[in-house]
């Protein structure tokens, strides 16, 4: 295929619109269901060079969640605990600890469901029947996959109506040295980000503390694999090899650290004993469940458990989960990894970091505050390594 004509661009205003290769090669994809449209293909790509340097660099089959051009979570094939499966609403499927693909998927769709919902998901490895089982039943636009078995397509050509966007890509294609973009009618030229995320990049440690552990070297690679295919600006907080809450776009460092932060606070606490006890009305859907959930961790615009307002969701009425029950509970997570993609310029980056049980750090360095930074960190007993590479992704 040559190129592929799309309904319309960004926007439904912006015609004609189409994917081509410049040199007039053959797209390296096959589209086997659907029409993606342009936004789609833009996460697509995304998706599949995030996934893919996350097995290179791991060995590990790798998923990932994306939204908006900027991934929900990532996460690599690690088998999950009971009550995390309760949390992944995927405690009721059969093999999910034989497929390390479906262990990825089911951490990466199930970290953020809210930003989750209508995501564009990548898959390392050929899809196999346990990992389309998950994805047919949840709302999502479109996969991308090196492959896909005969009956994990079948399976998958069923989803809206066998309208699903499924795309298979060549695993081999190799993307022109130079990229080129055009805005305003200006051509923008740059070689491509090839640089290599890799253990080796986490060893100029500047604390106290020298410890890191495989598990959290593992943790940082993946939170510093997820910024890079993450608009800037973008903090990422990882743990037990998934990407746990990413703070991205935002103008200030500490609003990003302050957003991810809360993400991952929000996944730890779906593990809390009173959240996987909800007594959920047989007929309420998994979306709603995910609002409802997020309303009760969160004390949204509805108290969720207000007299009226429990009759709604739930079969009896329950207990609210208190301010002091959360604190207590988030106080015992104390092995995340943060990443950066940028300097942290200020030490109250670091204060928040740590209330969300942040124990390792990766950031560029070269902050003139960078001083400051460190004696912040040592006090908190993390372990804090500079990078010295920016990942900007735009």
């Amino acid at each position: 295929m040559k190129e592929f004509e799309l309904k319309y661009g960004c926007n439904p205003n912006q015609k004609p619109a189409k994917i081509y290769m410049r040199d007039g090669g053959d797209l390296p994809i096959r589209i086997l269901s659907g029409r993606p449209g342009y936004i789609n293909f833009l996460d697509a790509f995304n998706s599949w060079q995030l996934v893919k340097e996350l097995k290179a660099a791991l060995g590990l089959p790798a998923v990932t969640s994306f939204k908006h051009v900027s991934p929900t979570s990532a996460a690599v094939g690690i088998p999950l605990s009971p009550e995390l499966k309760r949390a992944c609403f995927v405690d009721d499927i059969e093999g999910l600890d034989d497929s390390p693909l479906a262990c990825a998927y089911a951490r990466a769709r199930g970290t953020d469901r809210m930003c989750s919902f209508g995501d564009w998901v990548a898959l390392s490895d050929v899809c196999d029947v346990t990992t389309a089982k998950m994805l047919k039943r949840e709302v999502s636009d479109g996969v991308i996959a090196p492959g896909y078995a005969p009956e994990a397509l079948e399976i998958l050509k069923q989803k809206r109506k066998g309208n699903y966007n499924i795309v298979e890509i060549d695993p081999d294609y190799v993307p022109e040295e130079r990229e080129t973009k055009q805005v305003f009618g200006i051509t923008f030229e740059q070689g491509r980000n090839n640089f290599e995320i890799n253990r080796e990049l986490l060893s100029d440690i500047v604390t106290k503390s020298h410890a890191l552990p495989e598990t959290a070297a593992r943790d940082l690679i993946v939170a510093l694999i997820t910024l890079k295919y993450t608009q800037s600006n973008s903090v990422c907080y990882a743990v037990d090899g998934q990407a746990i809450g990413v703070g991205a776009g935002q103008q200030s460092r500490i609003h990003c650290t302050r957003l991810a932060g809360s993400k991952a606070d929000t996944w730890f606490l779906r593990q809390h004993e009173k959240v996987l006890s909800l007594p959920f009305r047989p007929d309420l859907g998994r979306p709603e469940r995910d609002n409802v959930i997020d309303g009760y961790i969160n004390q949204n615009e509805e108290d969720v458990c207000a007299e009226g307002n429990w009759q709604k969701y739930f079969l009896s009425r329950p207990d609210p989960l208190t301010v002091a029950e959360k604190r207590s509970f988030l106080d015992t997570r104390r092995d995340v990894a943060l990443g950066s993609d940028a300097f942290f310029p200020f030490s109250d980056n670091i204060e928040r970091a740590y209330k969300s049980g942040v124990k390792y750090i990766a950031e560029p360095g070269g902050s003139i505050r960078d001083d400051a930074v460190i004696e912040c960190a040592d006090r908190y007993g993390m372990t804090l390594c500079f990078t010295h590479m920016r990942l900007f992704h735009h």
